[in-house]
């Protein structure tokens, strides 16, 4: 165990409260699915760049190996719907058939965003390793219809990293979740991605608003780099 911080970090030194023990920190990686950045996936399917959502993966995966040696809680979030889809929205089912990537339909990694399918799983990248939290969420808030608040709070987890895409969607509206609840966040430019370059940098940019309106923005070199063994 350790302790990390401050973090250089946009608006202001990371943590708010000086350091963080890694004992209370844990760091999120978000929705790293073959859906959303793996060939024939659901992404991929609607037409756009998988280079785009892939691009925080390496970044990723070396924070993910600084992590684990530090002993620190890594939670993996997936969404992804039910065989039944008794958990999609008629709306959020309608959507993505517009966009001829219909959630529940067949594709080349399987059934679209459906839970025990090819593209649901996490890619090998920044698999889980065993004994490590996996959420699984039906939207795309990681709060949202899940266990993920009780995890950290019996854990006693006060403070969270964020990695995962998209950015502008699961990432950040998991972020705003969190906030909401009290936990002091840091989202990392290098280890998360968007469909479209400009949300992704709009995305970092909401975060730095109002002074940290929702935590602060910084890279994983920078967390690395600021950590205490």
């Amino acid at each position: 165990m350790g302790s990390i911080g401050p973090v250089t970090a946009n608006p202001y030194p990371w943590p708010y409260d000086g350091t963080a023990d890694t004992a209370r920190t844990a760091l999120l990686c978000i929705d790293w699915q073959t859906d959303f950045c793996g060939p024939g996936g659901y992404v991929d399917a609607m037409g756009y760049d998988i280079g785009l959502t892939r691009a925080g993966l390496p970044a990723t995966a070396r924070l993910l190996e600084h992590a684990r040696s530090l002993g620190m809680l890594v939670v993996h979030t997936r969404e992804g719907h039910d065989p039944d889809l008794s958990d999609l929205p008629a709306n959020k089912r309608w959507r993505s058939a517009q966009i001829g990537a219909e959630i529940g339909a067949a594709g080349p990694c399987g059934r679209i965003l459906v839970k025990g399918e090819p593209g649901w799983e996490i890619v090998p990248e920044v698999a889980p390793a065993p004994g490590e939290v996996v959420v699984d969420k039906p939207g795309k808030g990681a709060f949202y219809a899940t266990n993920l608040d009780l995890v950290l709070r019996t854990r006693g987890i006060t403070h969270l990293i964020l990695t995962g895409i998209t950015t502008d969607v699961c990432v950040h509206t998991t972020m705003r979740e969190a906030n909401d609840r009290g936990y002091e966040c840091l989202i990392l430019a290098d280890c998360t991605g968007a469909t479209d370059k400009d949300n992704h940098d709009a995305a970092l940019h909401m975060v730095t608003m109002q002074g940290g309106v929702f935590g602060c923005v910084a890279t994983s070199d920078a967390v690395i780099a600021a950590t205490t063994r």
